[in-house]
């Protein structure tokens, strides 16, 4: 799965890679975008994501997709990954998986590798340092008393060779190419869209293991992804 992650580029960066319009359309509640470096996303926080309705936007999501037909804003929490290989046919994901696919925008991911009874905290990202794209779809979702949600969800696949030993799922990292084939609004079939949804190869990415300081979404400095030895007496991590 994916429950936490990085996204620091500037936004200049993150323009010139991913090709988006500056003009954002706020967070999930309607306030203004304010990019900053963010070390410790979590679920129901805002995430910065890009859509295409002919042009590529980016926009402040709400991560945890919440279906159009959900009563409640609280079933999100739970939905914060679509499992790649059922996410075209499960009823959460279907109707998104046709028309509403997005870009999450990341430059790193966590993962908690179990040893004994510890969970030891690993931090992911490109060899390059460069941001990637995870694999997204979104939703629009209207409270009863007329708020109006938008929400996304980070799909993912089977663990590559690297990560398998940390844990057995990750987010889908899309490529350049296959970025604009999963933006493209005119293309809805599963067969097309399933096959790009892999893991992604193993010499992209690396990791090092980091403080339990990342266990607590009130960390959010540069601190969550320094490098820790892990090798401690008391079997607690600190930089």
């Amino acid at each position: 799965m994916c429950g936490r992650f990085t996204l620091t580029s500037n936004l200049d960066e993150l323009q010139g890679r991913f090709g988006f319009l500056s003009e954002f359309t706020g967070d999930s509640t309607g306030g203004a975008f304010d990019h900053e470096p963010r070390y410790n996303i979590a679920p129901t926080q805002p995430v910065l994501t890009v859509t295409n309705d002919g042009q590529r936007r980016g926009e402040m999501m709400r991560w945890g997709l919440v279906p159009f037909w959900a009563k409640d804003i609280k079933i999100g929490a739970r939905m914060i990954n679509a499992v790649g290989e059922t996410a075209a046919t499960k009823p959460a994901f279907r109707a998104a998986f046709k028309k509403r696919r997005c870009l999450v925008l990341a430059n790193g991911f966590y993962e908690w590798r179990k040893d004994g009874k510890l969970k030891i905290p690993t931090y992911i990202h490109q060899l390059s340092g460069e941001p990637m794209a995870f694999a997204g779809l979104w939703e629009t979702w209207k409270s009863p008393e007329g708020q109006v949600v938008r929400s996304c969800t980070i799909i993912t696949t089977a663990a590559n060779a690297m990560i398998e030993p940390i844990h057995n799922r990750m987010p889908v990292i899309l490529s350049g190419e296959t970025q604009a084939l999963w933006l493209d609004p005119l293309t809805e079939d599963p067969k097309t869209l399933t096959p790009l949804l892999i893991p992604a190869p193993v010499e992209l990415l690396t990791s090092h293991v980091v403080a339990d300081t990342v266990n607590s979404v009130r960390n959010q400095g540069p601190e969550c992804i320094m490098p820790v030895d892990e090798n401690q007496e008391d079997g607690r991590l600190f930089p």
